[in-house]
């Protein structure tokens, strides 16, 4: 018989601050569908679906490696994605280093043999809703200042939690850490 190696599923997302994340909720409040649970709001930069135990190490080192500038983003609009019933909030106009850093990290993944999906060209969004009506027409809100602290290799968890594994500092490439 052969053994099932352990598998997990991952992604690469930025992980926003305490103060961030209050702000995102805040957002949430004309949505209408199942809203994301605040300790799960985040920016997907590169999903990569199942992977074995012994990809880490290299995922770390791609970490580690992408370049991912210091940024500050200004969600500042709802969307809408109709086929999957998505609610999210995302930029009007999305810095280009953040869609370089994206490139960089799809480009130093497929380099690795890693199959990412980011399900079409990149739209930079915090899903706010599952199984949503539509998005507000108005965004009544202040924009949300994020200062972006770095990237995250995340964990999505048997149990539904997403668990941080690594966290990139912005503005450097300089190796891993935990992120609790």
């Amino acid at each position: 018989m052969i053994a099932k190696q352990p598998a997990h599923k991952l992604f690469f997302a930025l992980w926003p601050d305490a103060a961030t994340r209050q702000a995102l909720v805040r957002l949430q409040q004309p949505v209408h569908g199942r809203l994301i649970p605040p300790d799960k709001l985040h920016l997907t930069m590169a999903f990569l679906g199942q992977q074995p135990a012994a990809a880490l190490p290299l995922l770390q080192a791609i970490l580690a490696a992408s370049a991912m500038p210091a940024l500050t983003l200004h969600i500042d609009c709802y969307g809408y994605f109709t086929r999957p019933r998505i609610a999210w909030a995302g930029m009007r106009a999305p810095p280009a280093a953040l869609l370089a850093a994206q490139a960089d990290l799809m480009a130093r993944l497929e380099a690795a043999g890693f199959s990412a999906a980011t399900h079409g060209e990149f739209r930079p969004h915090v899903t706010l809703a599952r199984e949503a009506e539509a998005a507000p027409a108005v965004f009544g809100a202040a924009p949300v200042v994020w200062q972006v602290a770095g990237l995250a290799l995340v964990e999505s968890m048997p149990d539904g939690a997403y668990v941080p594994l690594a966290l990139a500092g912005a503005g450097a490439a300089s190796g891993t850490g935990s992120a609790t």
